[in-house]
């Protein structure tokens, strides 16, 4: 029988391939037979094997049960690799957490965060970074569903608290231009209504009196413990050291008691909202 060459170079996708045949032959096994192990037919398999398909969670869960395969070195690792790959080094872990804190503090700058992005918003952020070649279309639909899914996790039986101050450049750089720009203006005030957020403005006129000037996150698990979250342009860096996150929420609050109140948060939006044309 004929055998495709496979290349792992070529993707992410064919390396995951490449590294299914390998092992699939060292155990001796045919397609057919591994499909018997996973529950999934020989043409699944060929079509993952060949890059033809893009491996699933739930296949890459199987296949590790299939051949033993426990650690770090995991095909679920690798697929969560797959999924993630035009995320942010150290993001995926980070969003792990994020859907299960108990509050969520963050403070941006330039623009809105993923949590109250709308989904034309977001779409427009992700397909700017395709023009640019950062990224690719599929990537970039990626993302916007990232936005959505994270958004989902945190409607829960008990959602967390969620603070948000986002510096007045957030609000005033357009983006997408006046339908999405008014859209995503209007979002932010349906934020700002719900009983388990507090939203806030820090505006230009802070000055010096800012007591942060990159964005940050700080988590607060069910277990009361702290992690933050900061990103450069290279990785995002998740601390899990409570002692280590406990001056940035300090730094926070600070920055929470010098930023507008709610109330005149939302008083300048719709200020803005009404100069949109």
């Amino acid at each position: 029988m004929n055998k495709n060459e496979l290349n792992p170079d070529a993707s992410p996708q064919a390396a995951f391939g490449a590294r299914l045949r390998s092992l699939r032959e060292a155990c001796g096994w045919t397609q057919e037979a591994l499909a018997d192990r996973t529950g999934y037919s020989s043409v699944h398999v060929s079509a993952v094997e060949n890059a033809r398909k893009p491996p699933t969670l739930r296949f890459s869960r199987d296949l590790d049960r299939a051949f033993g395969i426990e650690g770090a070195d995991t095909f679920e690792r690798q697929y969560r690799e797959i999924k993630h790959g035009s995320l942010l080094e150290g993001f995926p872990e980070y969003k792990n957490f994020e859907g299960r804190a108990a509050e969520i503090r963050l403070y941006e700058v330039g623009v809105v965060p993923g949590l109250l992005q709308t989904p034309e918003y977001a779409s427009v952020l992700a397909h700017s970074a395709v023009k640019r070649g950062a990224i690719t279309s599929d990537q970039a639909d990626e993302r916007v569903s990232l936005v959505a899914e994270r958004q989902a996790a945190l409607v829960r039986t008990r959602p967390p608290l969620v603070f948000v101050v986002l510096d007045e450049s957030c609000i005033r750089r357009p983006v997408g231009g006046p339908t999405v720009m008014d859209a995503q203006l209007a979002r932010l005030i349906e934020f700002a209504e719900q009983p388990n957020t507090v939203f806030q403005v820090a505006p230009f006129d802070m000055g010096e009196h800012r007591p942060v000037t990159l964005p940050i996150t700080v988590l607060t698990l069910p277990d009361r413990s702290l992690m933050s979250y900061a990103e450069s342009a290279q990785r995002g860096h998740l601390d899990r050291d409570s002692a280590s996150a406990l001056p940035m929420l300090t730094a926070y609050h600070q920055l929470q008691a010098d930023a507008l109140s709610q109330a005149a948060s939302v008083a300048l939006i719709n200020e803005l909202r009404k100069g949109i044309p």
